[in-house]
């Protein structure tokens, strides 16, 4: 499977959350997924550049204080 630069920003925003925090957005996805129906869903008008940026810059600082208490 190929993933678009946008899924691979994603995944690795998700990778860097803590596990629990992961598997609720996991949830909310296949929450979000199940309400599509079965219909395709274009992820790409849901997030920005900035959105991306935006959350991989808090997923980065999330982690970054998780080492700096470990």
């Amino acid at each position: 499977m190929v993933l678009s630069s946008n899924e691979e920003s994603l995944i690795s925003v998700v990778r860097a959350l803590p596990p629990s925090e992961a598997r609720l957005v996991l949830d909310w996805a296949r929450q979000l997924a199940d309400l599509a129906g079965g219909r395709s869903i274009d992820w790409s008008d849901s997030w920005s550049d900035e959105d991306l940026a935006d959350a991989t810059a808090a997923a980065a600082y999330r982690l970054a204080e998780e080492e700096r208490e470990n």
